[in-house]
């Protein structure tokens, strides 16, 4: 790769202050800005203070960070609840925006930021951006949505807080994207992994070889990805590929970011977020090291504070490298709310999304179709056919596919191979299952 500043450890000099805090510094701001955030809460948000009661806490019993496992947790569904605006600390008129979650499977979440959010959001933005190798004066091409959803303009922000050049291509009109990629010629882009597939599959209809791009490194966030992800991407795009997460209740994307020097998970920004593991079902905290549900809880938002908020992603802790006072979050495949219970084994679609991968003869395209036969449920796995791939090479991937399965998940499932460019490509965030058990 051409980029030789990638792989580089960041120069001093581009570290902010929250970078250079030692461990022993941060604890001593996290707990600061814990017992400021517990209070801003209670005393301004009515569920908040309702939930520390019913607990039989108050912001003063937070004496250590340890003190934070006796506050009670926040939900998805305490925010749908309080739709619009009961969960909001400040008032209205010192809100300068508001984003919300899509929707689709009840009210949305709404989120509110103020002046002072908006700035912390780039700044955060703005440090993924450098960890990943981003400099002032890259052009950084972004196709996350813009408009609600806070992927778009999140990136936007903290790209031109970082000094870069933004190109606001916003998702679809795919053809056109890939143009501007080769007119503009940014060194960076930010984009969902499932679109980056598609724009790849895109350069390669119009002729294009996608190495030949100026792209150096790809920021990958919104949708859980896996190592084999990553290895198709930057073997066919000749880029770094990183993964940035976030997510809208807690700010967005620049939570948590993977260094492009190290590339070993992905360093979570605790100068402003706080994180915890619990066991998924008990609730309970678990060590760092241990796997379990990742909960956030925000040490400077104003607006929308969140205490202990579940966010249903399944990771584990890990000690910090590239940026050793923070720790890291492995790689996220799969979520609470993902997991498929297949005649009582745990399926996520990563899993299928691996061996797929790894499989000759199909593209890195799938969809999972739940039905229901008699009493049991059964599950078909539509995998895309390469472009050159014959009759012969497709039973064969049918039968490597339905084998993996089997032998890494531990379950029987159906597998087709289905025409090249016939499955539904990914303008955002992609659906991978459909479930039709209830039809």
């Amino acid at each position: 790769m051409s980029f030789a500043r990638l792989g580089e450890p960041l120069p001093g000099g581009l570290l902010d202050d929250g970078e250079r805090l030692t461990s022993e510094e941060l604890k001593e701001l996290q707990l600061t800005r814990l017992q400021a955030t517990l209070q801003h809460a209670y005393e301004n948000v009515e569920p908040y203070r309702k939930k520390f009661d019913d607990a039989g806490v108050k912001p003063g019993d937070c004496r250590s960070l340890e003190d934070l496992a006796r506050f009670p947790f926040t939900t998805k569904a305490d925010l749908r609840d309080s739709y619009p605006y009961g969960m909001f600390a400040v008032p209205m008129s010192d809100v300068r925006r508001i984003h919300a979650s899509s929707g689709t499977t009840g009210r949305p979440t709404v989120v509110g930021y103020t002046e002072n959010d908006l700035s912390m959001w780039a700044d955060v933005v703005a440090r993924s951006i450098r960890a990943a190798g981003g400099r002032p004066g890259h052009k950084v091409h972004i196709s996350y949505g813009y408009g609600l959803f806070t992927g778009g303009l999140g990136a936007h922000g903290g790209a031109e807080r970082a000094g870069c050049t933004v190109i606001p291509a916003s998702g679809g009109m795919t053809a056109r994207q890939v143009q501007l990629i080769q007119d503009f010629k940014p060194e960076i882009i930010m984009v969902t992994p499932s679109y980056m597939l598609t724009l790849l599959d895109e350069f390669e209809r119009q002729g294009v070889d996608p190495r030949s791009s100026s792209l150096e490194v790809g920021i990958f966030g919104a949708e859980p990805w896996t190592e084999e992800m990553r290895r198709e991407i930057e073997e066919r795009m000749d880029i770094h590929a990183v993964d940035i997460y976030g997510l809208s209740e807690v700010i967005g994307p620049g939570v948590a970011q993977e260094c492009v020097d190290t590339k070993d998970g992905l360093h979570v920004w605790e100068d402003h977020f706080y994180p915890e593991i619990v066991d998924p079902l008990t609730h309970d905290a678990l060590p760092d090291g241990e796997s379990g549900e990742l909960v956030f809880t925000s040490l400077t938002k104003e607006a929308l504070p969140v205490i202990r908020y579940h966010t249903r992603d399944l990771t584990r802790l890990l000690p910090g490298t590239a940026r050793p006072a923070f720790r890291r979050i492995e790689k996220i495949t799969g979520r609470c709310d993902d997991m498929i219970i297949l005649r009582g084994v745990n399926v996520f679609p990563t899993q299928i999304e691996e061996i797929v991968l790894r499989t000759p003869g199909v593209a890195p395209h799938f969809r999972i179709e739940l039905r229901r036969r008699g009493r049991m449920d059964h599950m078909t796995v539509l995998v895309e056919a390469e472009p050159s791939a014959g009759p012969s090479l497709r039973e064969a991937a049918a039968l490597a596919v339905a084998q993996g399965v089997k032998d890494g998940v531990g379950v029987s499932v159906e597998v087709t191979v289905v025409d090249h460019d016939t499955l539904e490509r990914s303008l955002g965030k992609l659906r991978r299952v459909k479930d039709m058990r209830a039809q």
